[in-house]
């Protein structure tokens, strides 16, 4: 049986344009892979705990005896989150641009998976596996835009899936989620429903394309 690893970073679970575009992905997996598992990790619902990263990467220099328990936790929360990824056949990430940067949820998630050895960049467990990251941005920060360049998070995800972890990343990116939210942005009402509509598009075509890798991968 193929498993599907799903992460979502939204703050918003209800409402979240992240999570719909990430549910478009997910149905066309379960299309191709009708019996497969999907495993969930809602980084809103539970977040990775401040100091895990600090306790997981500190716990090196500690013998086990001399571990504290919150030490021992992290490791532990460590090895939850790699095995998550190693044993998926393929990757789905839903990541919101928060504050012009890197959703704080899935950067303590990174940065603690990162502690085990199996996610360092020098090994192969992650490397070729399909994945997806969904994206979405409030504005609008593409080349020519008034506020070009403030997308922090883009670019960090991008490097750090794609070429620290060395997945077959496709990248789902739907600007302008704000219009019809803050009314000054209703000038864009037209440009933001055809980045919409081409975001779903997008979604659904990486979905049949991440399926079709992990079934010839299997």
């Amino acid at each position: 049986m193929t498993t599907l690893f799903r992460l979502d970073a939204s703050i918003l679970p209800t409402t979240s344009s992240s999570r719909a575009l990430a549910d478009l992905v997910e149905t066309e997996w379960l299309s191709t892979h009708p019996s497969s598992d999907v495993v969930r990790r809602d980084l809103s619902v539970e977040p990775i705990p401040a100091t895990a990263w600090a306790d997981a990467v500190t716990s090196n220099f500690a013998p086990e005896a001399d571990r504290t328990d919150r030490q021992r936790a992290a490791r532990a929360l460590a090895t939850e989150i790699a095995d998550e990824l190693v044993d998926a056949d393929a990757l789905l990430f839903a990541v919101p641009l928060y504050n012009y940067g890197v959703s704080q949820h899935f950067k303590g998630w990174f940065d603690l998976a990162y502690t085990d050895p199996r996610i360092d960049p020098q090994g192969t467990a992650l490397r070729g596996k399909p994945a997806t990251l969904v994206t979405v941005l409030g504005g609008n920060y593409a080349p020519g835009t008034p506020k070009e360049g403030w997308d922090h998070s883009t670019a960090w995800l991008r490097r750090v899936l794609e070429d620290v972890w060395g997945l077959d990343l496709r990248v789902v990116e739907r600007p302008f989620t704000l219009v019809g939210v803050n009314p000054a942005l209703d000038a864009f009402t037209e440009v933001a429903a055809d980045l919409k509509q081409n975001a779903e598009t997008h979604a659904v075509r990486s979905g049949r394309e991440i399926a079709g890798l992990a079934a010839s991968r299997s």
